[in-house]
């Protein structure tokens, strides 16, 4: 498995705690719950940003980690 596929993997369960805390919360569910789903997705987000966005350079890590 690459780490493309991994980080659209991880993108994809980002976007789904997203929603599945929005379903909780109309629902009536734990608060809890749904403030620890968000601070999940966002932390899941920003590792994708980490891996993705250019340094000053110009290289993201992701593509020094590929030949």
């Amino acid at each position: 498995m690459t780490l493309d596929t991994v980080l659209s993997i991880l993108v994809l369960a980002a976007i789904a705690l997203v929603i599945g805390a929005i379903a909780l919360w109309r629902r009536g569910g734990q608060a809890r719950q749904v403030w620890l789903m968000l601070l999940l997705a966002a932390i899941v987000a920003g590792n994708v940003l980490i891996w993705t966005v250019p340094d000053s350079t110009g290289k993201a890590p992701v593509s020094r980690d590929q030949p």
